[in-house]
């Protein structure tokens, strides 16, 4: 009871507030400071999600737990969320404290209110979604990517923004340049990040994709994979000779042959047509019959 009467409290405080100040732009405007950088009890029918969300996908199994942590404990972690012309409000980050806080019913959740334009917003969006550990590789190359592409960063000052290391970021990076399949795999969690690196050296897609198959198949190491690549560089692995497909006329005659002479012969056709036949004998007296029914 004591929980619903203060959020009851701090809602007709902030509604009263925003009447008073329908549109707060920037820190300079009358009572900014009462709600800009303060945490205050909001209506969850005042908030939009946020359109920069780069995360589109939110476990339901997951979510409901969540929501029924929050019925008993209530939101420990307060959303982030800016605001917007009049009475509305966006999301910046806690999408998933949110959608659970509506699952469950609950009128209002605690929210961090700040300023930000729509750049900072995306910014601030991407940086929050690589600093999930539920990230597979791909997905925080993917983060990084864009914060380069519409943040307008140099590595470097993507470095320093997402507290990693710029070799960190460039390793994430250069996963993009990988065959979409190998990616997949890595965000499929077939190969990991270091069988990733193995192979963004091997240039050639082809050579990238058998080396992908035979991880899979022989179920190798990242230490075997980078092992597999070195050969391939230095030529020590034959590259696969490619299928040939036996025509039919000696497919269907095969059988015919090998009933004339008593044994199962062997066909091998070349790729321009030509070919040989191979008949087994098992001894002397095999051989000379064999002979005869070649007279």
């Amino acid at each position: 009871m004591a929980k619903a009467t203060r959020k009851q409290a701090l809602g007709r405080g902030l509604s009263a507030l925003l009447q008073e100040t329908p549109n707060i732009n920037s820190a300079s405007d009358k009572n900014a400071d009462k709600v800009v950088g303060n945490i205050i009890e909001i209506d969850l029918e005042l908030i939009d999600v946020n359109p920069y969300q780069p995360r589109t996908y939110f476990d339901e199994e997951a979510l409901r737990e969540l929501a029924s942590s929050i019925r008993e404990l209530g939101v420990i972690q307060p959303i982030t969320v800016r605001k917007l012309e009049g009475n509305k409000f966006q999301l910046v980050s806690g999408e998933r404290r949110f959608r659970a806080s509506k699952l469950i019913g609950n009128p209002t959740i605690p929210a961090y209110i700040r300023l930000a334009n729509d750049q900072e917003m995306l910014e601030m969006a991407l940086v929050e979604n690589i600093q999930r550990k539920n990230l597979d590789p791909i997905e925080v190359a993917l983060s990084y990517q864009r914060l380069i592409d519409e943040i307008q960063l140099t590595q470097e000052e993507l470095s320093t923004r997402v507290g990693k290391k710029r070799s960190t970021v460039t390793n994430y990076l250069r996963l993009l340049k990988l065959d979409p399949i190998l990616q997949t795999g890595m965000r499929d969690g077939f190969i990991s990040m270091g069988h990733g690196r193995a192979m963004i050296n091997v240039d050639n897609t082809e050579d990238q994709l058998a080396i992908y198959e035979k991880v899979l198949r022989e179920k190798l190491s990242v230490r075997q994979t980078e092992d597999l690549v070195k050969s391939l560089k230095t030529g020590a692995i034959a590259k696969p000779k490619k299928k040939i497909v036996i025509p039919p006329f000696v497919r269907e005659s095969k059988k015919e042959i090998s009933e004339f002479f008593g044994h199962k012969i062997d066909i091998s056709v070349a790729s321009n047509g030509k070919g040989k036949i191979s008949i087994p004998f098992h001894s002397e007296e095999d051989f000379k019959r064999i002979k005869n029914l070649l007279k």
